[in-house]
Order: C-alpha cells, then sequence, then structure tokens
C-alpha cells in the first residue's frame, strides 16, 4: 500500500474556505472530501457572493487550524494569494500554494504545512484534487532538521504573539 491509499481513510478535520472566485472550485473539493468520510467543516462563503472578500475566509480557516494540531485547512481565491496571506498571519499556519502535487508532497513531508492554498484561476479540477489528495495522503517526516527549522518558526511566533 502506498502513502496515498492512505488517502481515503486518514480521519481528520479538514476546514475549507473561499472567496466567490474560489466558490466553484471550493464546492467540488467538499463534495470529493465528503463522499471519501473527511469531516468537512465549510467555513465560507455557503452562497456565490462576488462582493464577498477573501480575507473573511482566509481568517476563518487560520483561526481554526492554528487553534488545531491535528486539522488541515484548505483555501480557495482567484489567485491564491490572498488566503495565503491571510491565513499565515495566525499561530501555528504552515499556509503554502501549491501548483503541483509534487509540490506540495515536499512540503507536507518536510515543513508539515498545515493549510493549502489553491488558485481557482490556474489550476484544473483533476489536478486540484489530485494536490488535495498529496496534501492530506503525505506525513510529516519528522526528521530532526525539520523539526529543527518548524521550531524556529515557532519561536519566532513566540516573540511576535506574546
Amino acid at each position: 500500500m502506498s502513502e496515498l491509499d492512505l488517502f481515503y481513510n486518514y480521519p481528520m478535520a479538514v476546514y475549507l474556505g473561499a472567496d466567490h472566485r474560489g466558490f466553484e472550485l471550493k464546492e467540488k473539493i467538499k463534495a470529493h472530501l465528503s463522499q471519501n468520510g473527511y469531516e468537512v467543516f465549510d467555513l465560507g462563503n455557503d452562497h456565490l457572493d462576488p462582493a464577498d472578500d477573501y480575507p473573511d475566509f482566509g481568517s476563518k480557516v487560520g483561526e481554526a487550524v492554528g487553534g488545531d494540531d491535528q486539522a488541515k485547512g484548505i483555501l480557495v481565491c482567484g489567485s491564491g494569494a490572498g488566503v495565503l496571506f491571510t491565513a499565515n498571519k495566525f499561530k501555528g499556519v504552515r499556509a503554502t500554494m501549491a501548483l503541483s502535487a509534487d509540490q506540495i508532497y515536499d512540503a507536507r513531508r518536510d515543513d508539515d504545512v498545515n493549510v493549502l492554498s489553491i488558485s481557482a484561476n490556474v489550476q484544473g479540477e483533476e489536478e486540484v484534487l489530485k494536490i488535495v489528495q498529496v496534501f492530506l495522503g503525505t506525513t510529516f517526516s519528522g526528521e530532526e532538521r525539520h523539526l529543527r527549522r518548524i521550531n524556529k518558526v515557532k519561536e519566532i511566533e513566540e516573540r511576535l504573539y506574546k
């Protein structure tokens, strides 16, 4: 059994969020995860609203994931950048954007990223679902050098969020 075969059997809370540009893709991701047994928490938007703003959803997912060591978050906006930098404002969040499955594999394995940011404008649905699968199916290596680096980031957070 490969590491990715665990995708459909790995229990965890997954928090989703998207603005109007990412809404349709978020709904497809949500349906896919729900069909495969994930506990999905949709933090919005719950309807297509052309006037909504990405910080509203990036912050909800960032707060939820930053407060739960076992949770993962998936955010979608047009470029992927707005929700990314919003989520990264929260202590405990290690968010990244991924344009390929290989990229997110390395980010999960080496950096223990816990929030995935997706561009609704760049990637097709099939590629996005593959990236999501790798994100949720890849475990952190726990290697000493990677732990050392993550702990340095945590020390920075402690200084900034006193």
